[in-house]
């Protein structure tokens, strides 16, 4: 296996061999050497490889060469597709473009495009018929939108010149719900072509997309079976929160170890929402760090935030697991996890956004004392060894985030029902957890962990139905319904169904379900039974009916003689109209008689 650029078998153009030797990277990475040379052999490639293994290089480097190689037969037009690289999230595939742009600043001849969510149809469409694209970087979704458009657009014509088709994150493209929009994408595309698949794990449903975009595949697997699946220079810890403290030992953390630019990844959209609006009053202004927000329901605001936390200084970044595969920001120094992720091997991918490229980085993950086993769990299961660390909150900080965030509710209705939204949210999440024999929602603090929250009241859920919530502190006097909203239109609608309230006792607009009566089992039993009895007498019935020769049902008497012959009177009288033997007012007249 080749360990630098210059080790290649296979000689790069010297317009890529520039571009790659720009990086500053002489060595290559295990799935570099393993898949570069491959690739460049015309052999269809299927690669395993952990996060972070630059993997990115792996499938760029051999693309451009493909392309290069092509145009010493006949110069690419601006419009023959020859390569497209398919990313599952809209992030990873402007991170790959950016990557890409670098190369071809080395590169002449090859033009390339980005085709993501988050801008119009309309407009991917005119910068393609007005500028073109070699290569195209896009996600599935859009990339099905513009092949399968036939009004303005003719892309399935223009791939009929692809030389090699990536499927990055492939995993992680099915674990999304792709695997029809990925089918209908390859029926598109010509057969004779190279594919390259790249994944953090071969899944059975990797496996079958293999089977069906792939012709011979060499498979490559550089994931490690080390004792340890992170880089050395990555160090995970755990911390054991207070029931409602998790919170507060959080933000004292980051203040304590003067954290300047880290990811905070939390269960929900709702709670990225949420959390983003608090976290700026509780932080110490001291720090100077700014919040940022992004998750999976952000549309066009999305890739602005990324590139704006890419270009700060300093940053807390709050945000789903939308952040957790694939984006590279090399000056992350800490991964900040509110709780265990849904999945397992999310948790790697979590904490493979820092100590990148060598440099040193760290992680903590919060735990209440019920989650302590998810410890020894993620050392088995994906040979992370975490570090317990020590982190006292005093009481009094706790109670006065609490109080902070509560005398912020007050203030705005609206927020008292984003806090809300955000805590029932999270619960419902948690009751959905992959590892839940060892996370299991009977055991959490709901009470302790609505406080958190800073809630006024509890909100109605059947997961709090039957449990004890009495570590959560009931606000004394308060009228929850004296809470108005700022928005001065909606304080006014809600005011009115107030009122109505008070007259009717019913909330306007809100539709009381009526669940059926619950049937003890006996009886619902005996009606079954007399079902099927029912059935077998019907059967023997026909049987019967069949065996006698009786029709089952009785016959509809027939058309009358006289029927008939008036009928054939009208249909005669038609023929002579449309022949124009008679006139319209004859036939009207006759009609009618």
């Amino acid at each position: 296996m080749p360990k630098t650029w210059e080790d290649l078998d296979v000689p790069l153009h010297n317009e890529v061999k520039t571009a790659v030797l720009s990086f500053d990277f002489p060595f290559m990475t295990p799935v570099q050497g393993a898949t570069i040379p491959l690739l460049l052999k015309q052999k269809d490639v299927a690669a395993e490889a952990v996060t972070g293994s630059g993997k990115t290089l792996a499938f760029l480097i051999p693309l451009i060469e493909i392309l290069k190689r092509r145009e010493q037969e006949e110069k690419w037009k601006k419009h023959n597709v020859g390569a497209i690289v398919i990313s599952p999230t809209r992030e990873l595939a402007l991170q790959i473009s950016d990557v890409l742009n670098q190369i071809l600043k080395h590169v002449k001849g090859i033009c390339s495009a980005v085709f993501v969510g988050g801008n119009s149809v309309e407009e991917d469409v005119r910068n393609f018929r007005q500028n073109g694209a070699n290569i195209i970087i896009c996600t599935p979704g859009r990339m099905e939108d513009l092949l399968t458009r036939k009004i303005d657009i003719n892309l399935p014509h223009a791939v009929k010149t692809l030389e090699i088709l990536v499927l990055d994150e492939a995993d992680r493209l099915l674990d999304l719900g792709f695997r029809t929009t990925v089918n209908t994408i390859l029926s598109y595309l010509p057969r004779q072509r190279r594919t390259g698949l790249f994944s953090a794990t071969q899944t059975k449903e990797v496996e079958d997309l293999m089977r069906a975009g792939l012709r011979n595949p060499v498979i490559v697997s550089v994931s490690t079976k080390s004792s340890q699946s992170t880089p050395k220079s990555l160090s995970n810890y755990y911390l054991i929160a207070k029931n409602n403290g998790k919170l507060a030992s959080l933000i004292s953390f980051i203040e304590e170890k003067n954290i300047q630019k880290a990811i905070l990844f939390l269960p929900t959209c709702a709670s990225v929402d949420y959390w983003s609006q608090i976290f700026p009053i509780l932080i110490s202004k001291e720090l100077n760090l700014p919040i940022f927000a992004i998750h999976g329901k952000m549309k066009e605001k999305r890739n602005k935030v990324l590139e704006s936390f890419r270009e700060a200084e300093k940053g807390l970044i709050l945000c789903t697991d939308v952040m957790a595969r694939g984006i590279d920001i090399p000056e992350i120094d800490w991964v900040l996890q509110w709780e265990p992720p849904m999945s397992a091997n999310a948790f790697v991918h979590r904490i493979g956004r820092t100590a990148r490229q060598g440099n040193e980085g760290s992680s903590l993950l919060l735990l209440y004392e019920c989650e302590e086993d998810y410890v020894s769990f993620i050392e088995r299961n994906q040979r992370v060894c975490l570090t317990s660390l020590e982190h006292e909150v005093s009481d009094e900080k706790i109670n006065l985030f609490i109080d902070q965030i509560r005398s912020f509710l007050k203030k705005d209705r609206l927020m008292m029902d984003i806090a809300t939204k955000a805590f029932v949210s999270h619960i419902r999440a948690y009751s959905k957890h992959e590892c839940s024999l060892l996370l299991q929602i009977k055991k959490l603090p709901l009470g302790a962990m609505a406080l958190t929250y800073g809630l006024l009241q509890m909100p109605k859920m059947p997961e709090c139905k039957n449990r004890d919530i009495s570590d959560f502190h009931v606000i004394e006097n308060l009228d929850v319904n004296t809470i108005a909203y700022k928005d001065k239109k909606k304080e006014e609608v809600r005011l009115e169904k107030l009122e109505e309230y008070k007259k009717t006792g019913h909330w306007p607009g809100f539709k009381k379900t009526h669940k059926k009566p619950t049937i003890p089992w006996s009886k619902s039993n005996q009606s079954k039974e007399e079902r099927k009895e029912k059935r077998k007498k019907r059967k023997a019935e026909k049987k019967l009916k069949a065996l006698n020769n009786i029709p089952s049902k009785k016959r509809k008497k027939g058309i009358s003689q006289e029927d008939m012959d008036e009928l054939a009177k009208d249909i005669a009288l038609m023929k002579k109209f449309k022949k124009k033997k008679i006139s319209e007012e004859e036939f009207d007249q006759k009609f009618a008689e």
